[in-house]
């Protein structure tokens, strides 16, 4: 017999106490690396050379460092897609309280959160010594564009539109979602070693709220339409307000693009009634005009290329599941029924 009894619930926390706790810990631990940024390494880095450097890694790595982040990265890969499969394998049940596992997860994950803090001040690097910065951000989008396919049946694609293509597709990805988005969070989460600047702090609270909504896997709170809204809607502060803090210029791609998302589909999640949803469009679209009317009408055009990114990379997506359900047969009768988002 296993020794993690995955169906038993722990009796002490809700999963609403625990997500909570969960923003609590993130706020309180990003504070802590900004403390213990005089304890870190200085290191003076290579020059920053444009868009695809990471400028954060050591000039000169070695075996250790290497070995110290990669097995750091696969052992806290591993611990959450082993919890996934166990947790399917018991075919757990959604309760408003945690199960042992959800328990064990969290735990778990912030046990390689402190580590991963102690790693960086021994060894500093994180897996940007070896992997391309693109793979980093393709991975968050990949999270984004996949919340849009398994959502389609509960808030339509286009202004509350659904599309019949994504029905089937996205019983596929509510199902093995778990491990693409452990995948994603990990990976970034390791990507980059515990460094204070604002984009990393900004960051890293994002990754560890991530991580809390990957640990609460079959209870109520996982599917919370306000909880999981606002896990979608940070990419939208986090993007505007890292572009700001680099100076580039780009910030209103970033806060339009990720706004008109709420717009067109996000919205619809939500509840409101119509005469709220017609002021948020009216206050979109004034922004929109207002702010490019007054500073830069020529590229206006921003507004739109993350929408058209993200909504392609949709349909993409979803042809791709679709050939790999028809590759194993895959049938959305054989598994367990899906959980309403409210």
């Amino acid at each position: 017999m296993s020794t993690i009894q995955s169906n038993k619930n722990s009796g002490t926390f809700t999963g609403n106490q625990a997500m909570w706790a969960g923003v609590l810990f993130s706020l309180v631990f990003s504070a802590v690396i900004y403390i213990a940024r005089p304890y870190m390494p200085q290191i003076d880095f290579a020059p920053d050379t444009g868009a695809s450097h990471y400028y954060w890694k050591l000039p000169n790595p070695t075996v250790v460092t290497r070995v110290a982040v990669w097995t750091s990265y696969i052992a806290h890969q591993a611990f959450m897609w082993y919890l996934i499969w166990k947790a399917q394998k018991d075919e757990l049940k959604y309760t408003n309280g945690l199960h042992r596992i959800n328990v064990i997860a969290l735990v778990g994950n912030a046990l390689f959160v402190v580590w991963h803090l102690i790693q960086t001040a021994i060894w500093y690097d994180g897996l940007a010594q070896d992997v391309s910065i693109w793979s980093s951000q393709a991975s968050v989008v990949i999270m984004l564009v996949f919340v849009l396919i398994m959502e389609n049946q509960r808030r339509g694609i286009f202004f509350g539109k659904k599309v019949n293509f994504l029905t089937e597709t996205g019983k596929f990805a509510r199902k093995y979602h778990g491990y693409l988005f452990a995948w994603g969070i990990i990976y970034t989460f390791w990507y980059h070693p515990m460094e204070s600047t604002s984009g990393h702090l900004i960051g890293f609270f994002y990754t560890f709220v991530l991580m809390v909504q990957g640990c609460l896997f079959f209870t109520r709170i996982h599917v919370n339409k306000y909880w999981t809204f606002f896990l979608e809607i940070l990419v939208l502060f986090h993007g505007t307000l890292v572009a700001i803090n680099q100076g580039n210029g780009i910030w209103p791609m970033f806060f339009f693009g990720f706004g008109g998302i709420f717009i067109i589909t996000q919205m619809y999640g939500l509840g409101l009634k119509a005469w709220q949803r017609w002021a948020f469009l009216v206050a979109y679209v004034a922004g929109v005009l207002g702010w490019y009317g007054s500073t830069d009408i020529v590229n206006i055009n921003e507004v739109v290329r993350i929408p058209i990114i993200d909504y392609l990379l949709v349909f993409i997506f979803a042809g791709l599941i679709w050939v790999i359900m028809k590759l194993t047969g895959w049938q959305s009768g054989n598994r367990p029924k899906a959980v309403s988002g409210d």
